[in-house]
């Protein structure tokens, strides 16, 4: 991967749960190198399954993926880091221990002026104890210990949850620069759209395991402003309220997908389906 851009590359890909319910479905991106993606999709659309097998996580012999030029499956991916529910959830955050000593167990002293850079955004405080940080103030660490080792490839999968909106603005930020300034690549999944128009080049749309719409930002706003929705406006939109263009348009993506998809509990025949597959209810 070091002789190769940070781009990511999956064709054809198709993943199968253990319980045989299909969880992706011929998935096909491509996002450049330097590039900043939102996945965009509701509950159970599959981002989860597509960050983790981009990672390497997951595995599964049908379809190809490429991240930096390398296939995760067959190589370590040096450069790659993914952050997702399973790494926010490591206990070791709140036992009791000093924040610069777990700075310190992944690296800090490796790379202090980028600990410190990330100390000073992050607005953490290195004498805190774990075990007595507030949630919001745990995450700001765990974030920290994430990115602390240069990275080229990012996956994360909503870790900014529980951070307070300034602390999320000068994150964005700093993930913006490294994109700028290091040519590092981003795929972010996210339910919180607000604040964030200007952030993303490049979008991606999933429901029910299934790529919608890949591209840029950019064409995607310009195709809603010749339609004149309220998505190329920036106006009040389906919430009537004042959003910008980004948040209107990722909302009435999802009115759509929810509209097409139907009631959870939707039945047929005696069968419910789950991520377009149909099967016996419990």
């Amino acid at each position: 991967m070091a002789n190769h851009p940070p781009t990511i590359d999956i064709q054809n890909l198709t993943y199968t749960f253990a319980d045989n319910t299909i969880g992706l479905q011929d998935i096909n991106i491509s996002l450049p190198a330097g590039s900043r993606t939102l996945l965009i999709g509701a509950n159970g659309a599959g981002k989860t399954t597509l960050l983790r097998l981009a990672s390497g996580k997951k595995l599964t012999t049908r379809g190809r993926i490429r991240i930096g030029g390398v296939d995760p499956f067959a190589h370590g991916l040096e450069g790659v880091t993914y952050l997702g529910l399973e790494w926010v959830l490591n206990p070791i955050v709140r036992n009791d221990i000093y924040v610069h000593e777990l700075l310190a167990s992944v690296g800090g002293d490796a790379y202090p002026e980028r600990r410190d850079q990330l100390v000073r955004i992050l607005d953490i405080d290195v004498d805190w104890r774990m075990h007595l940080a507030s949630d919001g103030e745990r995450r700001r660490v765990q974030l920290a210990m994430g990115l602390l080792r240069p990275w080229s490839i990012l996956l994360l999968d909503e870790v900014t949850v529980d951070l307070d909106v300034l602390a999320r603005f000068r994150f964005l930020e700093f993930l913006k620069e490294e994109t700028e300034t290091r040519g590092c690549t981003i795929v972010y999944a996210t339910h919180i759209m607000d604040g964030i128009a200007g952030w993303p080049t490049n979008l991606v749309r999933m429901a029910g395991g299934k790529v919608k719409v890949v591209g840029t930002v950019a064409s995607f706003l310009e195709e809603a402003g010749r339609k004149g929705t309220s998505a190329g406006r920036g106006s009040g939109g389906i919430t009537g309220m004042q959003n910008s263009a980004l948040l209107d348009l990722a909302l009435g993506w999802l009115v759509e997908d929810l509209e097409e998809r139907g009631p959870r509990d939707r039945k047929k025949s005696g069968q419910v389906t789950y991520n377009n597959v149909e099967k016996e209810p419990y």
